[in-house]
C-alpha cells in the first residue's frame, strides 16, 4: 500500500500503434485532461520543444472525460496521421476499472517514453485533528463514515491510492 502511495501517476507519450514517422505536416498531441491542469501544462513545454526540433508545428488538443477514456478512444481510433498521445497510467488501469473500453492499451498504442513523473500526496485541512498518517488513522475510526476526501476524478491514482488507504 505505502508504495501505492508514494509512487503516484506518470506521464507518458504514445503514437497510435500504426503510427510509424513523424509526418511531414502539424502534429496533434492529445492532453487526456482538461486545459490549465498538470497534463496540460507538461504537454504544451512538450509542443514546444517538438515544435522547434522538428522545425514544424505541434498542437496540443485538450481532450478530458471519462478518466481519460475518451482522449484514448479518438488516438485509438487516430489514422497513423501524426497523432501523439499524452496519458497517464489510467491508460492501462481503465480497461481493469470500466465494464468496456473502445480501445486496447496493448494493441492501439505504441509507447514512445516517460515525460513526467508525479508523486500524490496526502494533505489534511489545518483544521483536522491528524498530524501523521497514523492520527488520522486513528481518528477515522473514531469518526467512522464522518471524514471525506478529494481527488482528481474517478479511477485516477488518487483515488485508487485512497481505495487502498
Amino acid at each position: 500500500m505505502r508504495r501505492i502511495l508514494i509512487a503516484g501517476p506518470s506521464a507518458l507519450l504514445c503514437w497510435p500503434a500504426i503510427a510509424a514517422e513523424v509526418p511531414a505536416r502539424p502534429v496533434r498531441l492529445v492532453a487526456a485532461f482538461a486545459a490549465g491542469g498538470s497534463v496540460d501544462l507538461v504537454a504544451r513545454l512538450l509542443a514546444l520543444k517538438l515544435a522547434e526540433t522538428w522545425g514544424q508545428q505541434v498542437v496540443v488538443d485538450n481532450r478530458p472525460g471519462a478518466g481519460g477514456n475518451v482522449s484514448a478512444e479518438i488516438v485509438a481510433r487516430a489514422a497513423g496521421d501524426g497523432t501523439l498521445y499524452l496519458c497517464s497510467a489510467f491508460l492501462v488501469v481503465n480497461p481493469s476499472l470500466y465494464r468496456k473500453t473502445a480501445y486496447d492499451p496493448v494493441k492501439d498504442f505504441a509507447p514512445i517514453t516517460l515525460v513526467a513523473n508525479v508523486q500524490n500526496v496526502l494533505v489534511a485541512h489545518p483544521g483536522l485533528a491528524a498530524r501523521s498518517v497514523k492520527d488520522l488513522l486513528a481518528l477515522a475510526k473514531q469518526r467512522p463514515g464522518q471524514i471525506n476526501y478529494a481527488s482528481t476524478g474517478s479511477g485516477t491514482s488518487g483515488h485508487l491510492a485512497m481505495e487502498l488507504f
